[in-house]
């Protein structure tokens, strides 16, 4: 366990950042679940409000679904890839980092794969206004991590939450914490069916969460890396529908002046479904892009299947995502004392990295407002 755990135990219940209730014995003020964007963020803010905070994270990386491989050929995003104009919280974030973008690549026409054959489409209909990270979505995620110093421990899983005192305890992988407020940057789904809540959560809300569909959760992303962008001598943008498979949607996803030169697509499955093969993939490139799609230099291939698979696969498989947002994700659980902030959980931009962003901000507005102080301090009493 870090070290920051330690010292974060040193919290003075009286200091001027007194809770509305009754001062307990605690650890840490704030324990966040999962260190995705979401959880990077709410362990930020809640630093930068003076809170003492430990964020635990089962895998051993920072930054949940913004995944970046990098490899000699340069860096790529097999999660979150794009943000998009009116998403004022990711775009000030990337700019207090200085994480370097780009404009997402719209010139050329678009490809239509059916059955029957394939088809140029003039223009191109598929892709929007975006931009994409240089260097790769993950280095966001990183340069959060670097100013949270050792309050992250990877390799840690939650496995239990007790909410039945007037504290919280997390237990996980190495033993326990004991916390005022606890922040759950992970999917619903994953939380019900991963973390024992001691008492049940209310049997609405587990019922709820347990059907909340994990973004990405049943998608596989696969990119192709060649030597030039040869689709974009050809006119084309890179971009394609198909009806056809396994890749139903691809873009291009080529780096800043086309180095490196990559296509991008998606697959959606089923649970049961195998992955596709390099070879599979290459062929249908081929198929729509010509004989210069047979020889890349690289093919990645990232199955999000098994990160969603302790609980969430079942509703991601087809379940509607109108339970994205939903309003019982808006206040706190277990007495206002357990915050929901993922993406899932944002009524607006969720699946977004805009999402997460905001549903982590208003679980950290929460805990602060529970720790304005009720009365007066000391000092100004006794003037009276």
């Amino acid at each position: 366990m870090s070290s920051a755990f330690a010292e974060s135990a040193r919290h003075e219940a009286g200091n001027a950042g007194a809770t509305n209730t009754q001062p307990v014995d605690v650890d840490v003020d704030v324990v966040v679940v999962g260190a995705g964007i979401a959880g990077l963020v709410a362990a930020t803010r809640s630093a930068k409000a003076g809170l003492s905070c430990a964020l635990l994270e089962r895998h051993d990386r920072v930054g949940g679904r913004l995944f970046t491989h990098r490899s000699a050929a340069g860096s790529f995003d097999l999660g979150a890839t794009w943000f998009w104009p009116g998403e004022p919280r990711v775009a000030a974030l990337v700019g207090e980092h200085q994480i370097p973008t780009h404009d997402h690549h719209l010139t050329g026409d678009a490809m239509y794969h059916a059955p029957g054959g394939v088809q140029r489409i003039d223009g191109n209909p598929i892709d929007v206004v975006s931009a994409r990270f240089s260097r790769g979505a993950a280095l966001l995620a990183e340069r959060l991590a670097a100013h949270l110093d050792d309050a992250i421990s990877l390799r840690t899983t939650v496995h239990d939450i007790d909410h039945a005192g007037s504290e919280l305890i997390a237990g996980h992988t190495h033993g326990s914490l004991r916390a005022r407020h606890i922040v759950l940057a992970l999917p619903p789904s994953l939380a019900v069916n991963t973390i024992e809540f001691r008492p049940p959560l209310p049997a609405d809300l587990r019922e709820l969460a347990a059907a909340t569909p994990v973004w990405m959760g049943n998608v596989i992303k696969v990119v192709a890396v060649y030597r030039e962008p040869f689709w974009r001598q050809a006119g084309l943008s890179g971009a394609a529908i198909s009806h056809v498979g396994p890749l139903r949607e691809i873009h291009d996803i080529s780096g800043v002046d086309f180095d490196p030169a990559a296509l991008f697509g998606f697959v959606p499955l089923g649970p049961e479904l195998p992955p596709p093969t390099e070879d599979e993939v290459v062929q249908q490139l081929i198929e729509i892009f010509g004989p210069e799609a047979a020889h890349p230099i690289e093919v990645l291939i990232k199955d999000w299947r098994p990160d969603a698979r302790a609980g969430a696969l079942a509703a991601a498989a087809g379940t509607p995502m109108g339970t994205y947002g939903h309003r019982l994700y808006q206040e706190p659980a277990g007495r206002g004392r357990i915050h929901w902030a993922s993406t899932e959980t944002a009524p607006a931009s969720p699946g977004h990295i805009e999402g997460a962003i905001a549903a982590a901000e208003r679980a950290v507005e929460a805990i602060i407002f529970d720790r304005v102080p009720t009365e007066q301090p000391r000092s100004q009493q006794g003037d009276q």
